[in-house]
This record gives C-alpha cells, structure tokens and sequence, in this order.
C-alpha cells in the first residue's frame, strides 16, 4: 500500500464519512426541529383565530341583545338588528352574516345578492353542504365549522373557519368566520425561511468539509500528533457553529412569537377589554361568554410568552447569566414546587455569548433532570467568577445515580452527554458526583479578561 493510499485510508476517508454523519444528523435534527416548531405555531395561530372568532360573535350578540331580550318579535325590531350586524366589520373580509334555520339568507354585508334566497342545499367545492353544517352546529348552541367561501377582497374561493350561534326565538342563525389561507401564506413563508437556515447549514458543513480534506491532502506526509489536534480543534469548531445555527434558530422564532403573535393577542385583548368597558359604561350587563373568552386569551397569551422565553431567555442576551439564572431558578420553584436558589460569588464580568449560552443550557438540561428522576426538595444554583474561569454548579438533595453506570447505557444518559459535549465545545469540562445523599454538577469554563458586567 503506497503512502497516497494510506493518507487517503486513514485520514481522508474516515473525515468524510464523519462530515457525511454530521450532516446527516444536524439536518435530520434541524428538520424535526422544524416540523415541531411549525406544528406548536400553526396550534397557537389556530387557537387565537377560534378565540377571536368566538369574541367577534359574542360581540355581535352583544349587539343585538337589548332588542332580542326586549321580548319584540315585530319585523321593524328585528330589521334595527340587521342593520346593527350589517354596520359591523373588521377589515376587507372581516363581516357578519345572519340567515334563518331554514337556510335563506337574511343579512350578509358583502355580498348582498344573496339575501332573500334560501340556500339550503348550498355546497363547496369538496361537495360540503355549507350552510346546512351551520345550522346544525348553530343548533347545538353554537360552534365552530370549516367550509370553503369566496373571499370578498380576492373574488375566489378560500377555506374559511366560522362560528355561528343561534337566536331560537327569531329563527335565526347569527355567524361570522375568519378565512384560513393566510395562515397556510405564513406557514410557507416559515417553510422558506427554515429551508434557507438548513441549506446555509449544510454550505458551511461543506465549506468546512473542503477545507478539512485540503488541508489533509496538504500536509498528508505530516501525519503526526500536531495534525490530529489540528482536526480535533476544526471539528470542535464545526461543532461549536452546529450548536450556534440552533441556538440562532430558537432565537428567531422567538423573536416571531414575541413580535408577531404575541402582539396579535395582545390587540384582541385590548379590543375585548375595550367592548367590555364600553358596555359597562352604558350600563349594561357584560355577557359572560364575553369574560371567559377574554380569560381565555389571557391564558393563550402567557402561554406564547412562556414558549418564547423557553426558546431563547432576553435576560441572558440583555442582563447576563446571573440574571437568566436567577429567573430560571424562579420558574422551576413556580413550576414544580422544589425550592431553587441561585447564588452568584465573586465579581460578574460579562462573558461571551457562546459561554453564557452553553452554561444556561446545561443549568436547563440539569434541573429538568431533578425535575425528572430526583425526587429532590431542594435545588441550588452557583455561579463563580474565579480568575479567569467561571464555574456553574447545579446540586440537589435528590436520591442521587451511578455516573459510571449511566455513562455506560446507550439508551440512557442522553442529557448528561449533551451537556459535557457543550461545555467541551467550548474548551471547558464538566464534573459529576452523585450519591445518596444527592447530586452535585460542576462546570468550568476557562474566560479572559476581568472587566465587570
């Protein structure tokens, strides 16, 4: 075996196909990745437009109350109602529409040609019969119904999301509806957006591969001590930008939850709250339905906060570690009644970005390990600037495990294993004693510099 077949056996080779498994894997992690970040913001898109809806027709009800509750069944009472819910929209395709249980339309603001004709028998395109669905669901005291209807501002067809409710003592079905194919426009949009970050992965996957094999083949006759730390250092580094593309990620759909959803909730809370205070003010009563909904909101709202901070905390990126682990600590005694305390000793400096992120998440993946398996009643948290080194240690008073052991099973461990990998991305080590009397966790990061945070 000549020596150019050697190089190629014992260094090119095994480096592709180790570049080929890290590939592989970080696109098959950023691809799950993707599919369940889509599927939890498609959810929450789907839950604020059903509360929405909810709210719109409980306002619309609102509306038509006084007259309904009066007890005046005459045509002149219930043609003020029609112009009442005729007045009301939100935005080009944003309308209410009113027909009787027998299925003729009776008020429908954007396309007025349709009142008067009864259109029981109406069907969309996949054969559904539209208006006799909500009917029904109007019937069972109101719901929510999918169909297809033709979108005011673009003339085609469109699915659409309603909600009807039924006025019994009128003979009427009262309902509006959201149209859906926004929703599917962000979701591509999203698609697009996740594709660039995998594709732009992948280039520096292989950009990074190129020069790997070139500077093997390079220096192929130097195959010594010096050339194997030269490919563990590039390969640390290779993991080192893996672990950023996804910390990157987290942070953007942060961003999108915070920026975009969060302020969508936020103005139909207002909204609500406004229509709430409006009709307290005219001194008539608030629907209950009206507060359950904005109950519900609220919820929803938390809810897509609590997601967004788990994604990527502000306080780290603003405020540092100290602060990020302090909230942290917060939230695990909130969430799962074991008290957490944080302490930090010596004097903070600010740290790099890549430090303060690995620790954080090793301080994450570790208490949702106490969270898990110890059975602790306390937790504490310590983080130490020491010369030029910063330590994190997580202990419990928990049942304790055999490291050595845990090490040893594939099947168990994982989280113990991404932590060490991320602390040694970063040229730090991490330690573990576990007994019965507990479980201490100790990482050490060597930093420079002494400037204060």
């Amino acid at each position: 075996m000549n020596l150019r077949t050697k190089i190629v056996a014992l260094a090119v080779a095994p480096l592709l196909v180790a570049l080929m498994l890290v590939a592989f894997a970080v696109r098959h992690q950023e691809r799950d990745l993707a599919q369940r970040e889509r599927a939890l913001i498609e959810q929450t898109y789907m839950t604020q437009r059903r509360n929405e809806l909810r709210s719109y027709v409980d306002l619309a009800v609102s509306t038509v109350k006084p007259l309904y509750d009066a007890g005046l069944d005459d045509e002149a009472t219930r043609a003020e109602a029609l112009r009442r819910l005729a007045a009301l929209d939100y935005g080009n395709d944003g309308y209410f529409f009113v027909y009787d249980l027998q299925g003729r339309s009776l008020m429908h603001s954007r396309q007025p040609e349709l009142v008067g004709q009864t259109l029981w028998d109406l069907r969309d395109s996949q054969g559904r019969p539209t208006i006799q669905d909500l009917i029904a669901r109007a019937r069972e005291g109101g719901g929510y119904v999918e169909y297809q209807w033709r979108k005011p501002s673009s003339a085609q067809l469109a699915p659409k999301l309603g909600y009807v409710t039924a006025l019994p003592r009128w003979n009427w079905m009262l309902g509006t509806g959201l149209y859906l194919d926004d929703i599917e426009s962000a979701m591509q949009t999203l698609d697009r957006q996740m594709n660039t970050n995998v594709t732009t992965t992948m280039l520096w996957i292989a950009g990074i591969a190129a020069l790997c094999l070139a500077v093997v083949s390079a220096t192929g006759l130097l195959l010594n001590l010096s050339e194997h730390r030269i490919a563990e250092a590039r390969l640390r580094l290779l993991a080192r930008q893996v672990v950023q593309s996804q910390e990157d990620e987290r942070a953007h759909l942060a961003r999108e939850l915070h920026d975009g959803t969060s302020q969508t909730l936020v103005s139909a809370k207002l909204m609500i709250e406004s229509a709430v205070d409006a009709l307290e003010r005219a001194r008539e009563q608030v629907p209950p339905a009206l507060g359950k909904a904005l109950q519900r909101l609220n919820e929803s709202l938390v809810e897509v906060r609590r997601i967004s901070h788990r994604l990527r905390p502000a306080l780290l990126d603003t405020l540092g570690l100290p602060a990020a682990l302090e909230r942290l600590g917060a939230e695990f005694g909130e969430e799962g009644g074991v008290a957490a305390s944080v302490t930090v000793q010596g004097r903070p400096r600010e740290l790099p970005q890549e430090v303060k992120t690995a620790l954080f998440r090793v301080a994450q993946e570790a208490l949702t390990n106490v969270r898990k398996h110890a059975r602790a009643r306390q937790v504490r948290i310590v983080l130490a600037f020491e010369g030029r080194a910063v330590q994190l240690e997580i202990g419990d008073d928990g049942t304790g495990f055999d490291p050595a052991a845990l090490e040893l099973d594939p099947k168990r461990g994982i989280g113990l294993r991404n932590m060490r990998e991320r602390v040694a991305a970063i040229g730090g080590s991490l330690g573990v004693r576990s007994d019965a009397d507990g479980t201490s966790i100790l990482a050490e990061v060597p930093v420079d510099g002494e400037d204060t945070a």
